[in-house]
């Protein structure tokens, strides 16, 4: 069975300070490695990685780059006009158990937090310094065979059904300080 996993996924960062302390202080990740590097375009930058587990890790780019817009556009969805939802990133969480004490992390980190049963999978999400959309997500059963083929059944589908409203998404404030 061919597996392949993220060595790292990359994006920009706006406030160093703020992401570190997210990822690190509010998401339990660690800072492993920071490269300092020439930009193409005759600046410089840091390439920061926090391990996530498993030997996965996410980057960030603090740009220093007179060429390149001050801040970097960060925000993955919402700096391209769309939604926040749609591109986000996900994390692998266990099981139920390690969704709750991520969600309450976030919590006592001042991250409000939005929790949705997907009746395949359970995920809790919150929004980085950056303005991404950042997810933890757990299987809640395993995907077979009717799920494959259900899946190609759709891809093909030009107008698929819209399902029935299922249970709407649970919203938990962070206690401001």
């Amino acid at each position: 069975e061919f597996r392949m996993a993220f060595h790292h996924v990359a994006v920009a960062t706006r406030d160093t300070e703020a992401t570190h302390r997210f990822y690190t202080e509010a998401t339990g990740f660690e800072l492993v490695k920071v490269e300092v590097a020439k930009t193409p375009e005759g600046g410089w930058a840091k390439h920061l990685f926090y391990e996530t587990g498993g030997g996965e890790l996410i980057a960030f780019w603090e740009l220093h780059d007179e060429t390149l817009p001050t801040p970097a556009p960060s925000a993955i969805s919402t700096d391209l006009g769309l939604p926040v939802w749609v591109n986000h990133i996900a994390f692998h969480a266990a099981d139920r158990s390690e969704i709750e004490k991520r969600k309450q992390r976030w919590l006592d980190h001042g991250h409000d937090v939005m929790e949705i049963d997907h009746h395949w999978c359970w995920s809790v999400y919150t929004v980085d310094p950056n303005g991404i959309l950042v997810e933890f997500c757990t299987m809640t059963r395993t995907l077979g065979a009717e799920d494959r083929a259900e899946a190609l059944r759709l891809l093909r589908d030009s107008a698929p059904a819209l399902p029935r409203e299922g249970k709407p998404p649970v919203f938990h404030k962070a206690q401001k300080s």
